[in-house]
């Protein structure tokens, strides 16, 4: 763990036991439904691996790619799994926040409040994402005893089953249907990283580039945690705003070289959730007979939240901007399959000067243009 003179910068352990203290519990299910459910989602997740590969056409036939492992996990687990990936990607900030702390201004706040506390309110952040999140592929997992990862530095899937159930039931639509619906598009980004084996070193270089300019007052950091955190436990006042309202914890960090980076890897992220929810409805009338109710409702519940508190954290953490991922970036592949078919959209895997840039998400003709009439000509 980060350190300074013995003392954590996130006190990483006491986060995982926050978080799963506080996780709201899931869903009534007996011992031999759970096994059940863990059963069929492991079946579909290998399912759906065929009907993404068909579709998307991303792996040549006769090639095997990288494997990279699945799990079925409770909420505890994926609060676990993700503590490891988070270590691991933000140790360089952590690292650039320990070197300011003894002399910064911010230093004697951090000094005073520990890593104890930080890692509390990290806790809390998490317990309130790991009832919502239905899968995830970690792209940058650390492999461990408990939670396997690809080889070489490779990732791995997680289906949430308390979280799948939930939301099925919530939303009344067939089980089986929407357990098969959610694997497809967490199977497509597991193809995505698997098929295109220098997109993930791609992201990480973005992202420790976004890292390593970071010019945060440790002081601030502290105080966005302690808001997320003081809004989940109703300790904010009614009403109480400041300048940074409205704000997301990324968006409170940028520098203008950042704000380039931010803008090439939300492009990224936007084709990515969009070719996920292109794929699952692409293949979905297939062998999802319901997709289309599921969808519908799918849709609504993601747009609405849970309510008042729900929203302001989402706009909090950033997660109004990953919906905006999703939305806006089905509409790009949507369009481009449309022009040039899928083969053609395939180029957009060639290498890193062929993904889109975040102006060409909302004008896909412009990347038509920019890739293949330019390669043509």
């Amino acid at each position: 763990m980060t350190s300074i003179g013995g003392a954590e910068m996130v006190d990483w352990n006491l986060a995982v036991a926050t978080a799963t203290r506080l996780v709201r519990p899931g869903p009534d299910v007996s011992r031999d439904e759970a096994r059940a459910v863990v059963a069929e989602l492991r079946r579909h997740a290998k399912a759906a691996e065929e009907h993404v590969r068909a579709f998307t056409r991303m792996i040549p036939e006769g090639h095997e790619p990288e494997d990279t492992p699945v799990l079925v996990v409770d909420r505890a687990g994926w609060i676990k799994a993700n503590v490891a990936g988070f270590r691991e990607l933000l140790k360089p900030l952590l690292d650039k926040m320990q070197e300011r702390r003894s002399g910064g201004p911010g230093g004697a706040v951090l000094g005073a409040v520990g890593g104890k506390v930080a890692g509390v309110e990290v806790g809390m952040l998490l317990s309130f994402l790991a009832s919502r999140v239905l899968g995830q592929y970690e792209t940058f997992a650390p492999a461990s005893r408990e939670f396997p990862a690809g080889a070489n530095g490779g990732g791995r899937l997680l289906l949430v089953a308390p979280n799948i159930v939930h939301v099925e039931r919530e939303l009344e639509v067939d089980p089986h249907d929407f357990r098969l619906w959610v694997c497809l598009h967490e199977e497509t980004h597991r193809t995505q990283f698997t098929a295109v084996p220098w997109l993930r070193d791609h992201l990480e270089g973005e992202i420790q580039a976004f890292l390593a300019e970071t010019e945060v007052d440790p002081m601030t950091v502290l105080e966005r945690l302690r808001e997320a955190a003081q809004s989940l436990a109703g300790g904010r006042p009614e009403g109480e705003e400041g300048e940074d309202e409205g704000r997301s914890l990324v968006e409170i960090v940028q520098t203008p070289a950042q704000r380039e980076i931010l803008g090439r890897l939300t492009a990224v992220m936007s084709l990515l959730e969009g070719h996920a929810d292109f794929v699952m409805d692409g293949v979905g009338p297939d062998v999802v007979p319901s997709v289309a109710e599921i969808r519908e409702k799918f849709q609504q519940r993601r747009a609405k939240g849970a309510g008042r508190l729900d929203q302001a954290l989402r706009k909090l953490l950033g997660l109004d901007a990953k919906l905006r991922q999703y939305r806006d970036g089905e509409r790009f592949v949507r369009a481009v399959v449309e022009e040039v078919g899928m083969d053609g959209f395939n180029r957009i895997w060639t290498s890193p000067n062929t993904l889109p840039i975040k102006s060409e998400i909302a004008k896909p003709a412009d990347w038509v243009a920019r890739v293949h009439r330019k390669a043509e000509s």
